[in-house]
């Protein structure tokens, strides 16, 4: 009997092809629009959490002044090589801490130059931002005490400045100042904001205070937590550390920032997901036009085929075959929506995604439901006009012109 319908409803579908197609194309729509929008919006989510990543794992960036909505100040007091010191020292579960001051300098190599920014730190920050070498060594702990003015660069610097070649043990001038190459930072690539973080130069930050910054003024420390240890911790113990350092007594407000990389990766994902839900939600709807669409033809189609029915009933046909054949006919037609309309939005969001250049993250379990949802639509919406065309009288059915 399921053969049977099956039968009839692929002759009545392909009878009627043009209006079949535009049948099902709100299904179609509404399938690939789902399809798509969830997956460049993980996607999105991925390359956002791959972004932060390269900030470092388990990374508090700490920044003098107040920072937000109503609470802004930048005239606070700047840190100093002595608070890094005492974080070291009195800091419980941390892997590293590194100070971090940078400014825009003019690099030369020969006859090349370039402006870059210069990093003034220690060897903690290359497990901070989670940034090994790829060639040469850290820095000694003699060249970070006398400030010698060695440096590591980035691939950008490599590629544009060394012409390929290898950089280790020549010199390159940043301003005024002569610098020895020695080690090349791995590739980190464009970071969320569109930036080169590869294009950069990284000294011993008492080098960089004495002889490009002429200032030990430090404006950003970063500090990893080490494996096991909550970012919340550590939070708590640098705060506390902080304002007995600085002398902020009790009821005022901190003039310092500690913002926690890994809460923030935490809500632009949890941010994109939600957005990613909600086009998802807003592009079903369409699948709900696509089953009333359905519906209609259908209705259209009984009203055409009363005769046929009429016939099929008067020659011994039972209620419940008449009703097979419509209903089989409508979920036939979804199910092909359904599958054009996979192929479509994979389509859609392969090009998206190349487009906007974020990983194209196909999410099974929403295809599945999908393309399930178009079954499910065929037969809510197949049904009713199934179970008029099944309760036609026979004789009223004949007469019918």
């Amino acid at each position: 009997m399921l053969r049977e319908a099956i039968r009839l409803a692929l002759i009545s579908i392909s009878r009627n092809a043009m209006r079949s197609f535009l049948t099902v194309l709100g299904i179609v729509i509404g399938v690939g629009a789902v399809i798509a929008m969830v997956t460049i919006g993980n996607g999105t989510t991925a390359k956002v959490k791959a972004e932060m990543a390269k900030l470092g794992t388990n990374l508090l960036s700490v920044n003098p002044g107040q920072f937000g909505p109503g609470r802004a100040s930048s005239d606070a007091k700047a840190f100093s090589l002595r608070d890094i010191e005492a974080m070291r020292r009195e800091l419980r579960g941390v892997k590293a801490i590194a100070p971090l001051a940078q400014k825009a300098v003019t690099v030369v190599v020969g006859s090349e130059s370039r402006a870059t920014s210069v990093a003034g730190t220690d060897n903690d920050y290359l497990v901070t931002q989670d940034w090994p070498l790829v060639a040469g060594r850290p820095f000694y702990d003699s060249e970070l005490r006398a400030g010698r003015t060695v440096c590591f660069v980035g691939k950008t610097i490599r590629d544009n400045l060394f012409a390929g070649t290898d950089p280790i043990g020549r010199a390159m001038r940043l301003g005024n100042v002569s610098c020895e190459v020695i080690g090349v930072l791995s590739s980190k690539g464009l970071s969320s904001f569109g930036s080169d973080q590869d294009d950069i130069v990284v000294m011993p930050i008492r080098a960089y205070q004495r002889r490009i910054s002429g200032s030990t003024e430090i404006r950003r420390i970063m500090v990893s937590a080490a494996e096991g240890t909550g970012t919340e911790k550590v939070q708590r113990d640098l705060e506390w550390l902080l304002r007995e350092r600085r002398n902020i007594t009790a009821g005022k407000q901190d003039d310092f920032t500690i913002l926690d990389m890994t809460q923030i990766a935490q809500t632009q994902a949890g941010t994109a997901a939600m957005l990613t839900g909600l086009l998802a939600a807003v592009a079903a709807v369409s699948l709900l036009v696509g089953g009333i669409g359905i519906m209609n033809i259908m209705l259209v189609s009984v009203t055409e085929r009363t005769r046929e029915i009429g016939i099929r009933l008067a020659i011994g046909a039972l209620e419940s075959q008449v009703l097979a054949q419509f209903l089989v006919e409508a979920v036939v037609l979804s199910l092909f929506g359904g599958l054009i309309g996979v192929l479509v939005g994979l389509g859609m969001a392969g090009l998206a995604t190349r487009v906007l250049g974020v990983p194209f993250a196909i999410d099974t379990t929403i295809v599945a439901v999908a393309f399930a949802f178009s079954a499910i639509v065929g037969v809510v919406f197949g049904y009713f006009p199934a179970r008029r065309a099944a309760r036609l009288d026979p004789i009223e059915a004949l007469r019918h012109e």
